[in-house]
């Protein structure tokens, strides 16, 4: 298995944060959007060809702006060589947590 790292940052209101493990490289970058007059969070997601972290950027990008509040832009970079379907599974699972852990650290801290 590989370590993930997911490092962060505030632009003005807005956040970034990249995600990576293994090959660190940029697989898929996604907006995160939060409209306040309806209250709901949106993304959009560029993946780079050949990869396939499109999920795990889209998550974290509506995840962040949702409970932020504000614009996000996560980018997401993830390689290791002979992955196994139950390694994917791994990682999608503990992405999924670090992004839930992270949103809930940086609204506490607004």
């Amino acid at each position: 298995m590989i370590s993930l790292t997911l490092d962060w940052k505030k632009e003005g209101d807005d956040y970034i944060a990249c995600l990576t493990g293994g090959d660190a490289h940029v697989g898929a970058v996604a907006v995160g959007f939060y409209d306040k007059a309806s209250g709901r969070a949106s993304s959009s997601v560029i993946t780079t060809p050949g990869h396939r972290e499109t999920e795990i950027a889209a998550l974290g990008a509506n995840v962040m702006s949702e409970n932020c509040k504000s614009t996000s832009v996560f980018i997401v970079g993830i390689h290791l060589d002979n992955i196994t379907k139950d390694e994917i599974e791994e990682i999608v699972s503990v992405s999924e947590e670090m992004i839930h852990e992270l949103s809930v650290i940086i609204q506490e801290g607004v």
